[in-house]
């Protein structure tokens, strides 16, 4: 199941959901489901919850939902990780652990854990270790999104972004909620006719567009005789650049 589930685990990091509520989650699962083979996309819906109705991007937001159950309260160090202020970098074995010091507590440590989970389950259905595959397929889901907005990876002293007061037009609010939720709706509501459909359906074709591009620069590249080093860096300079200006053009 997991080589089947890779292809996820890529999509989910999808450029462009610059924002991670509710609506995030559910546009990031939304787009990857459209990216998984067949048999990926078998797999994943074995494992959804019947209420899913075959959708992952319906249960893509669940982890958020129930972290401060009293059943799931343990679950709430491994939405995000916090770093010494100003290192600027990220050490597993010094930065993930839970705020009582206990390791492997974090969003990194999230996803190894879970991934194995069903890594293990596949390789040996017989085995005496019994996970809930469901569960594990849901925070999986949710934990690859978290780990890519910038601020579920911050510094300690602000608390990724909590603690700095920000105005978000005119409303006051914090830095973190900014990224989590403020800037797609501006974006749902200002560009999209507040339809997240639509949303999703502009960032697929830039997508397409992108990896166009890409595909396009490697076939120029392979013909190019001599080519060396500097060129391919300035190549991939150039086609960030075009990335970057396709796809936040809404922002």
């Amino acid at each position: 199941m997991i080589t089947l589930l890779v292809p996820l685990l890529l999509s989910l990091a999808l450029p462009n959901v610059l924002a991670w509520g509710k609506d995030g989650h559910y546009a990031i699962c939304k787009i990857s489901q459209e990216y998984l083979s067949e048999d990926a996309l078998f797999a994943v819906k074995q494992l959804l919850p019947d209420s899913a109705q075959a959708d992952l991007a319906s249960v893509c937001s669940w982890p958020d939902e129930i972290r401060h159950n009293y059943h799931y309260r343990w679950s709430s160090p491994l939405h995000y990780i916090d770093t010494p202020d100003f290192k600027c970098n990220y050490q597993y074995c010094r930065d993930c652990h839970d705020s009582y010091g206990h390791k492997h507590r974090c969003v990194t440590g999230a996803i190894y854990n879970y991934t194995m989970q069903l890594k293990l389950a596949n390789a040996d259905a017989s085995s005496e270790l019994k996970y809930n595959l469901t569960e594990a397929l849901m925070f999986l889901s949710h934990f690859v999104g978290d780990v890519h907005q910038p601020l579920h990876v911050g510094f300690t002293g602000d608390l990724g972004g909590n603690s700095i007061t920000v105005r978000w037009y005119r409303r006051k609010t914090n830095l973190h909620h900014v990224w989590d939720n403020m800037i797609i709706e501006s974006a749902l509501k200002k560009f999209y006719g507040s339809d997240l459909s639509t949303m999703i359906q502009a960032i697929q074709r830039n997508i397409s567009v992108i990896s166009s591009l890409y595909l396009y620069a490697f076939i120029q590249m392979m013909g190019i005789p001599g080519i060396d080093k500097l060129m391919f860096f300035l190549l991939a300079i150039a086609l960030i650049s075009l990335l970057g200006l396709a796809l936040h053009t809404c922002i």
